[in-house]
C-alpha cells in the first residue's frame, strides 16, 4: 500500500507540470502584446503631427496600457511557475529581478489587483481626455468598475495583513 501511496504522491506533484503549457502560452500573449504596441505606436505617429493633445494624451495612455498588462503578465509567468511548477534557475545573472523566487501567492494577488487597478486607472483617464466620446452613463460604470477593483485590492491587502499577524 505504501508503494501506491508514494507513487500517486510522486504522480500528483509531477502533475504541476501540467502549468508549464499555460505560462509558455502567457509568453506567447505577451509577443501578441508586442505586435499591438507597435501597431498602436504606428498610428500614434501621424496623431503627433497633425492630432490634438487630446488625441496623442489617448495615444499614449494605449501604449501604457499595454506596457502594464505585459507586466502583469510577465509577473504572473515568473511568479506562477516558481510557485507552482519549479525553480527559475538563472544562476547569479546580474538581470534577475531582485523580486523574483521571493514572490508568493499572497504577493502575486497583490501585484495582480495592483496591475488592475493600474490598468483600469489609465483606461479611465483615457476616457475624460476623450470625455465627449461617452455617455454620462458609461463614464459612470469606468468610475464605478475602478471603484470597485480599488476596493478589492484595498481588501485583499487587508486580507494578508490579518493572515500574516495570525501566523
Amino acid at each position: 500500500m505504501q508503494r501506491v501511496e508514494s507513487f500517486l504522491e510522486r504522480f500528483i506533484f509531477g502533475s504541476r507540470w501540467l502549468l508549464a503549457p499555460f505560462y509558455l502560452g502567457l509568453v506567447a500573449a505577451i509577443a501578441l502584446l508586442l505586435v499591438k504596441f507597435a501597431k498602436e505606436f504606428w498610428h500614434l505617429l501621424p496623431t503627433v503631427v497633425s492630432g490634438t493633445g487630446g488625441d496623442v494624451m489617448v495615444g499614449v495612455l494605449t501604449l501604457v496600457d499595454v506596457a502594464l498588462v505585459a507586466n502583469l503578465l510577465l509577473i504572473i509567468i515568473f511568479a506562477g511557475y516558481e510557485n507552482f511548477v519549479s525553480k527559475i534557475d538563472t544562476g547569479d545573472h546580474e538581470d534577475r529581478p531582485d523580486w523574483m523566487g521571493h514572490v508568493s501567492f499572497s504577493d502575486l494577488k497583490i501585484k495582480v489587483i495592483g496591475s488592475i487597478v493600474a490598468i483600469s486607472g489609465i483606461e479611465l483617464l483615457k476616457a475624460f481626455v476623450n470625455v465627449d466620446a461617452y455617455t454620462t452613463e458609461q463614464l459612470a460604470w469606468k468610475v464605478g468598475l475602478h471603484l470597485t477593483f480599488v476596493v478589492s485590492g484595498v481588501m485583499f491587502a487587508l486580507m494578508d495583513r490579518l493572515a500574516g499577524k495570525a501566523h
